[in-house]
């Protein structure tokens, strides 16, 4: 049984991509496709589609070898809009290198963008 789909969908992500892989294969939700849209924007994912298994569906992610690690954040942080550079330290290994990806009151983007919006969220994953 699955709890955390988020977990599992970045975990296929990793492990098909450190074998070489090109497609993974994760079960699908609303937050795992939002966070799915924003690797995908950020070039670490290419095109994915949801498959109609009967069951919830699943999703088919085609892999381009650019991702050297990620992960979802446990438990789920919440970020003032001042405290982004505590959190890059803390998952991202150098400035500028790699991505936290959050979840606002404006929907699911990257660390980023929220810094340029000047708002705040939870921590959901980060990848570099």
């Amino acid at each position: 049984m699955r709890h955390d789909l988020l977990s599992d969908a970045l975990s296929a992500i990793q492990n098909g991509d450190s074998v070489g892989g090109k497609e993974a294969v994760s079960a699908a939700s609303k937050l795992v496709k939002d966070v799915l849209h924003v690797l995908q924007k950020k070039k670490y994912i290419g095109n994915f589609e949801l498959v109609d298994d009967g069951r919830g569906g699943r999703f088919r992610i085609g892999l381009l070898g650019t991702i050297n690690r990620c992960g979802s954040v446990r438990p789920r942080f919440s970020v003032c809009k001042g405290d982004w550079e505590k959190w890059e330290k803390r998952y991202l290994p150098a400035a500028g290198f790699g991505v936290l990806i959050v979840s606002t009151s404006k929907g699911v983007m990257t660390h980023e963008e929220a810094k340029h919006a000047e708002i705040g969220g939870k921590l959901l994953a980060y990848v570099y």
